[in-house]
C-alpha cells in the first residue's frame, strides 16, 4: 500500500490587518515555504472575505496550503532552516496560528 499524503494547512491571524501586512506575509510564504523536497502541492493567499456563510471562518488573514508526499518530507520541512527563519521573521506579527494535518489521497 502507497504511503500517505500528508496536508498541512495554516490559517494565521495577523496582529496588523492591513493590505501591506497581509500581502508581506503571503509573500514570505512564497519565499521561505515552496521548495522544499516532497512538495507536491503549494499555495499561499488570503482569506476571501465574500464568503460569509455561518460556516465560513472569518478570524484568519492568510492560510498556506502545503501537500507533502509523506509524513517523512512533512517531518523534515518542520526543522528546515527556511522553515525554522520564516517562523522567527513572521512569528512576532503572528496573533493566532492554527495548524491542520491531515492524511489525504490525491
Amino acid at each position: 500500500m502507497a504511503e500517505m499524503q500528508l496536508a498541512h494547512m495554516v490559517y494565521f491571524t495577523l496582529n496588523d490587518d492591513s493590505p501591506e501586512a497581509i500581502e508581506a506575509m503571503v509573500q514570505a510564504c512564497h519565499k521561505y515555504l515552496k521548495n522544499h523536497p516532497g512538495v507536491i502541492y503549494f499555495s499561499a493567499g488570503t482569506r476571501g472575505k465574500e464568503f460569509q456563510r455561518e460556516v465560513n471562518d472569518q478570524v484568519f488573514h492568510v492560510v498556506l496550503n502545503v501537500v507533502f508526499d509523506n509524513k517523512e518530507s512533512h517531518d523534515i520541512y518542520q526543522v528546515a532552516p527556511e522553515h525554522l527563519q520564516f517562523i522567527e521573521e513572521n512569528k512576532p506579527g503572528w496573533a493566532q496560528v492554527r495548524v491542520f494535518d491531515s492524511y489525504v489521497s490525491g
